[in-house]
């Protein structure tokens, strides 16, 4: 089930302004840069020993991120467990009477497998549960 820490996620208006910080004063190199359009945001992530910071860009208004940017502003938005079994991990969720956003997963950058939990159920964090395509078993740094 989970695993470890997958990455944190963190809203920024702009990854042209964010990256440079993360990149140049922190020293984390060269960010994965993507788009991921079922969550209409654009990523940049920056691996830190296995765990990811995972900046997120809106590229619409209607985006969640841009939801949040204009409620709450820039910042940590929320953190992303791995799971070698995110079925299980969202059955053991609605077992214990949290809402579940995203039943069935939707695709989340690097090919994964994205779920949700409402923060109003996690005492204000916004939970994700993450599976790669080889579910982490292979031994690979997914």
């Amino acid at each position: 089930m989970i695993q470890q820490i997958d990455h944190i996620g963190i809203a920024v208006k702009s990854l042209d302004a964010t990256i440079p910080y993360y990149r140049d004063a922190l020293g984390l190199g060269e960010p994965h840069i993507e788009e991921v359009p079922t969550q209409k945001v654009r990523v940049a992530m920056f691996d830190v020993a296995g765990v990811h910071i995972e900046l997120l860009e809106p590229t619409s208004p209607e985006s969640p991120i841009a939801k949040a940017i204009e409620k709450k502003g820039e910042g940590i938005h929320h953190i992303a467990f791995k799971t070698n079994d995110i079925g299980a991990n969202i059955q053991k969720a609605k077992d214990a009477e949290i809402i579940v956003l995203n039943d069935p997963p939707v695709p989340g950058a690097h090919n994964t497998q994205v779920s949700f939990l409402h923060p109003k159920c996690t005492f204000g964090v916004l939970t994700e549960f993450c599976q790669h395509p080889c579910s982490g078993d292979c031994g690979c740094q997914h």
